[in-house]
């Protein structure tokens, strides 16, 4: 399942980051990286960002950024 696909609320493990290797550095940057656990904290009205929570970190990412990122939803 994508991130982008998750709501407000789910929590998921990062398994992998499909994309360039400048975005994939940019993500590693903020903690995005497999074996990683996230939580959705928010989510534009038009489901443009995203707000997640990985760690202490708080990240905004594009809709077209969390499309990259596969992961798999905690219950």
């Amino acid at each position: 399942m994508l991130l982008s696909q998750l709501r407000k609320g789910d929590k998921a493990e990062v398994i992998k980051v499909v994309a360039d290797r400048a975005l994939r550095d940019r993500f590693c940057s903020f903690g995005i990286m497999p074996g990683e656990e996230l939580e959705i904290k928010a989510c534009s009205m038009a489901k443009q960002t995203v707000e997640i929570a990985i760690g202490s970190t708080m990240v905004a990412l594009r809709i077209e950024e969390a499309e990259k990122i596969v992961v798999d939803k905690k219950e």
